[in-house]
């Protein structure tokens, strides 16, 4: 009995090490979301953290603000939407190879 708590205590703990690898390392990776047409972007890290928003000077010379703010929030939402589907597939990732039966 103390044998199955021990391998799933290690297993945890390997899961967790893991998963912290993982955080760390979609720091690195990149995701763009855009609104329509592509006059707004933004770049956020796969940890959700926005890195960058780019306006296109067409937009910025023609556009009104509540145009500029709608589309700047389109874009940010589906930036962070890809986000969190790269680190969802990540974290699947190793629960499958740690958990298999779950």
């Amino acid at each position: 009995m103390f044998g199955k708590m021990g391998d799933m205590m290690g297993k945890l703990k390997e899961m967790q090490q893991q998963s912290e690898e993982i955080k760390k390392r979609l720091d690195t990776v990149s995701v763009e979301g855009e609104s329509e047409g592509g006059s707004v972007k933004v770049i956020s890290t796969a940890n959700r953290k926005i890195t960058s928003i780019q306006i296109s000077d067409d937009l910025m010379q023609a556009s009104d603000k509540d145009q500029l703010e709608d589309l700047t929030l389109l874009a940010i939402n589906r930036a962070l939407d890809k986000a969190e589907k790269v680190a969802e597939t990540e974290m699947q990732g190793v629960a499958k190879g740690m958990l298999p039966g779950m």
